[in-house]
Parts: C-alpha cells; structure tokens; sequence
C-alpha cells in the first residue's frame, strides 16, 4: 500500500485546516490522521492509492480559504496498512 506523509507550515492552526483535510480524504476514500503540532505546522499521514493521495497533496497545497501555506514538504512510502478510515487526531 502507498503511503503519504506531508507536512504543511505556514498560518494553518485555527483556520479549519485538519477539518479541509479530512472532508478531503474521505472523499478520495483515503485512511489515515491528520494532527496539529506544537510547532504550529499540520501533519498528516494518509494511504490509499496513489493518484489519490496525490489529489490529497494538491488539497493540503490549497488548504481552506483562511489558510496560508508556506510549505508542504512531502514523504512516500509503501508498506501494509496501518489506518482504518480518516481522523483528526489529538494534536502532538
């Protein structure tokens, strides 16, 4: 199974972030969490097919309209599953 790792930084803490994320996930019918961090950046951990999690890249790229990304640094991996469905998670 492919896997995505992203991190976003910029302003996307108290903006709807994680919630865009998950709307986003579930449709693209994705497993995986999305957390904030205590250095303000998103995390998110996603798996699924690969031209889905790809659509989930370019949605955490947008973000929702009060957030503004500075970055999305992005990590690919395969290995078994690990997520059933798609959660906001406590933030780290």
């Amino acid at each position: 199974m492919t896997h995505v790792s992203i991190v976003v930084t910029g302003d996307v803490q108290g903006v709807g972030f994680r919630w865009h994320v998950q709307r986003a996930a579930l449709a693209l019918g994705l497993s995986g969490e999305v957390r904030n961090r205590r250095d303000g950046a998103v995390e998110i951990e996603a798996e699924g097919a690969r031209v889905r999690l790809e659509e989930l890249v370019a949605a955490a790229r947008e973000g929702p309209a009060a957030a503004v990304v500075n970055g999305v640094d992005v990590t690919w991996s395969e290995g078994p599953p690990r997520h059933r469905g798609f959660r906001v998670a406590p933030s780290a």
